[in-house]
């Protein structure tokens, strides 16, 4: 082959490399635009004129309304005997407070779950995206129908709401008084509470308003750092339970708040590492607490309080949390929001007679009529006369029920008690079913544009196949392809069932053990007698490496509870978490001065190694004392204490304050990574072996460290060994004539990548995004720092492994560079590239063949 012919090719190749990464953005976008549409809506407000054929609307019970959200307020945190919640529960017991549990549909998260509390519709995954950006504006209800805008429109008073500022860009400028605060500094357990607190007392006193909102975070920022067991869990309750004193005897004693509806609930709950998104049942069983001594009149069956402990986290009766906006509508005597999917509750029929509860009912059932009709297309004059000519089977079960009903409330007045009982039954029951068929449609995918994405995504897969097979010649070539394509056609395959997607990290977990056993039973073939004991030596440790990373954590949905490494020996054994977490460190102490020993004198590359290893060290020591002071040993407090000269006092709090500890680590790693880059752009040698990447992969781990929870920092020891067998692996010199082409090597990579990940607790749930490192020097509130940090919490070893394999594919560029005596499996020619050769595999390097 000739030397323009060879170059031809390297270009053409690296032109559809580039394509292909460029496609792969594309085909995302395109997918996500189908996957997450923005839904059609009914625009307006509605009214009482829409439905006249049942005169004037009945009497509302209520004139104010205080409705107070607890974020993250788990069912069990209120019913249990373990609660700090102590009056609440007495209100219970006496029949002032009427409980449920809500069942929030996913995404469990604050942004679409106010959406369903305000407007009864269910929201779509979409939301996730946008609850994370607090500048964005797209996700407003200032042109949607909800019962907030119904009591502007229709209640004299002034709207006010002090808390979570997700209110105030969902109803941006629909509030007369308001105090928001950033829902998304998890570090702060007091002060956001506090600063919506400071306000209750004068509002109380007020009579100029007719709703107050009061949205709590200082539970669910807990929940985010500590998990729903920590320490600062019950005092916190305790805090929220002395407010909701606060505000009821206001309500007793202060006559203008007579005619209040007091209102407590959770917009979401939490699942047991205290994080949530996704779809457990701790996630979607938020409390649902309703407050009034106008509660005596309704005749309830179950006033127990506490409750025993039930992991399902159903207490008392199960609501949707839709309800609460029809329910609201009808208790403050306001038309039901236009898109709402929520049904009246029916335990407070009691408050209107026989036939006010019909009119309400049927109110209800109209304004879910509506959407049926705009769901399906059809027309409403052919509902009521029973027309069934649409196809879809739901339709026709919504279009009977709906016949027979209209005919039903045609004869009410004629009917006995026990008939006015059932067609109060018989318009519940329509009710939830029209709510089924809709919350089932809520989610209307853009089809096209899904497999437009997709076909996108195999191009440019295809593409970047294709320009492998260009810039690798090689007459064992399939031996590369066949494993990639086997395990992407079958991962693929995995995408068709929701179990598989739930327990992904099995499939990685398998895949990579059996790639490690291929490559072992290889090396074992092709070395020579004398190295096979070498060969079965390094397999092994690759494979027990892999099987200790994977019972490190326990990860997914059906086996999460499960035990593992951390749940039963590092956290039941502080001692021996903190024996592991030095070794990792003093292990990236010894990388750091190895990487800087090249271009430093020793003493300074020492000194520099140790500042940054014991500043990122007391750290993670301080922010343990701060989060989970009980798994700290006070040997490791004496560390701190000689660390910085700063005293501990056993409850975390030093003269030194987080902020401060993470901004000298992160100021410090950048300085680190600016003087290698310097080095390497001067040309000048910076580590022993010459590569300036491997001195940069400890600056990285470092940071990796400060971004993990304590319990998953000595997975960095398995990684750098795994790294170092595999570094082994790479060089054909290791093993003879055994060698990993570049395709295998990235393999190898894209296989550690994903069971690194599911390793250190990810998983496909939205639930598993940690955010307890995500603002980690960060003192206010800023989307795009506290973006980054969360990617590099969430995702630290994926991103680890990237910079490794990127490493050791240098690496043997530089080896191929220096590889110009001969030496068995290599050759060399020439300064402008090498050639390297395992197995008749010829990898052509700068485009042109050495």
């Amino acid at each position: 082959m000739s030397s323009r012919q060879t170059r031809r090719d390297g270009v053409w190749g690296s032109i559809l490399l580039v394509a292909a990464n460029l496609v792969i953005p594309a085909a995302i976008l395109i997918f996500a635009t189908g996957f997450f549409p923005y839904k059609p809506l009914l625009p307006g407000l509605a009214s009482f004129d829409a439905v006249t054929e049942y005169g004037e609307p009945p009497a509302a019970p209520f004139d104010k309304l205080v409705l107070m959200v607890i974020d993250a307020l788990r069912s069990d945190f209120v019913y249990t005997a373990n609660s700090g919640f102590q009056f609440t529960q007495s209100l219970i017991r006496d029949g002032i407070a009427l409980p449920f549990t809500a069942h929030a549909t996913s995404p469990t998260v604050t942004m679409p779950r106010l959406k369903a509390i305000t407007t009864g519709s269910i929201p779509s995954f979409l939301d996730v995206v946008l609850n994370l950006d607090e500048t964005d504006e797209s996700s407003s209800l200032a042109n949607q129908d909800t019962w907030l805008a119904q009591m502007r429109a229709r209640r004299p008073g002034k709207l006010v709401m002090y808390g979570d500022d997700t209110w105030l860009k969902l109803f941006p400028g629909v509030f007369d008084r308001a105090d928001g605060t950033s829902s998304f500094f998890v570090s702060d357990f007091t002060e956001v509470d506090n600063n919506v607190t400071r306000h209750i007392a004068d509002e109380l006193k007020r009579d100029d308003w007719n709703t107050m909102i009061l949205h709590y975070l200082g539970l669910d920022h807990i929940g985010h750092k500590g998990g729903p067991r920590s320490p600062h869990m019950l005092p916190k309750q305790r805090e929220m339970d002395a407010v909701i004193k606060q505000i009821y005897t206001a309500i007793e004693s202060e006559d203008h708040l007579q005619s209040t509806l007091f209102i407590v609930c959770g917009d979401h709950g939490m699942n047991d590492a205290g994080n949530h998104g996704a779809s457990s049942a701790g996630e979607t069983s938020p409390a649902l607490v309703f407050i009034s001594p106008k509660l005596r009149t309704l005749k309830q069956d179950d006033r127990q309080s506490p409750l025993p402990e039930n992991e399902d986290f159903q207490f008392y009766s199960t609501v949707e949390q839709s309800d609460l906006a029809p329910t609201l509508s009808a208790l403050l005597g306001l038309p039901v929001p236009k898109n709402n999917l929520g049904a009246l509750i029916p335990a407070f029929l009691p408050f209107w007679s026989e036939e006010d509860q019909v009119q309400l009912l049927m109110r209800n059932a109209h304004q879910l009529l509506d959407i049926v009709l705009t769901a399906f297309g059809a027309k409403s004059s052919d509902v009521d006369a029973g027309i069934l000519e649409h196809s879809n089977a739901d339709y026709q079960d919504l279009a009977r029920g709906w016949h027979a009903l209209v005919a039903q409330v045609a004869q009410y007045k004629d009917a006995d008690d026990t008939a006015r009982a059932e067609l109060i039954q018989t318009i519940t029951k329509w009710l939830r079913l029209a709510q089924r068929v809709l919350s089932s449609m809520a989610s209307n995918y853009d089809i096209p544009r899904i497999f437009l994405g997709l076909c996108l995504a195999v191009f440019a897969l295809l593409m970047a196949i294709f320009s492998s097979s260009i810039l690798t010649v090689s007459t064992n070539l399939h031996r590369s392809l066949i494993p990639l394509f086997l395990i992407l056609t079958t991962y693929a395959a995995m995408m068709f069932a929701s179990s598989y997607i739930e327990e992904e990290h099995h499939f990685w977990y398998w895949s990579l053990t059996a790639w490690f056993t291929h490559l072992g039973l290889r090396a074992f073939r092709t070395a020579t007698p004398s190295s096979r004991a070498r060969a079965v030596l390094l397999t092994l440790t690759l494979l027990l490496t892999t099987r200790v990373v994977r019972a490190w954590i326990q990860t997914g949905v059906k086996h999460a509870a499960a035990p593992d490494v951390v749940k039963t020996f590092l956290h039941t054994n502080p001692p021996l978490l903190w024996t592991l977490v030095g070794i990792t460190y003093a292990w990236t102490h010894q990388n750091l001065v190895y990487g800087l020993s090249g271009g430093l004198p020793p003493w300074l590359a020492f000194a520099v190694a140790t500042g940054l290893v014991l500043a990122a060290f007391t750290f993670k020591v301080a922010f343990c004392l701060e989060d989970a002071p009980e798994m700290v040993t006070d040997f490791v407090k004496g560390l701190l204490r000689l660390g910085f000269s700063t005293p501990v006092d056993g409850t975390g709090l030093e003269s030194i304050g987080l902020v401060t500890r993470a901004r000298a680590v992160f100021i410090g790693l950048a300085a680190g990574v600016v003087l290698v880059v310097g080095f390497v752009l001067a040309r000048r040698r910076i580590s022993l072996d010459q590569s300036g990447t491997s001195t940069l992969l400890p600056f990285y781990t470092l940071l990796a460290l400060t971004q993990s929870r304590p319990g998953t920092i000595p997975l960095y020891i398995l990684f750098n060994l795994q790294y170092r067998l595999l570094s082994s692996l790479a060089f054909p010199s290791s093993f003879g004539s055994l060698g990993l082409s570049p395709i295998e090597l990235s393999i190898t990579l894209l296989l550690l990548q994903h069971a690194s990940f599911f390793a250190t607790g990810g998983s496909n749930s939205v639930a598993s995004v940690d955010l307890s490192s995500a603002y980690n020097g960060v003192a206010a509130y800023s989307a795009p720092v506290v973006g980054v940090l969360t990617f590099v919490s969430n995702w630290a070893a994926v991103i680890w492994w990237s910079i490794a394999g990127i490493t050791l594919l240098l690496e043997t560029r530089v080896r191929l560079a220096q590889s110009r005596d001969g030496v068995r499996g290599w050759c060399c020619g020439g300064g402008y590239g090498g050639m390297y050769a395992a197995e008749n595999t010829f990898i052509y390097l700068d485009g042109v063949l050495a």
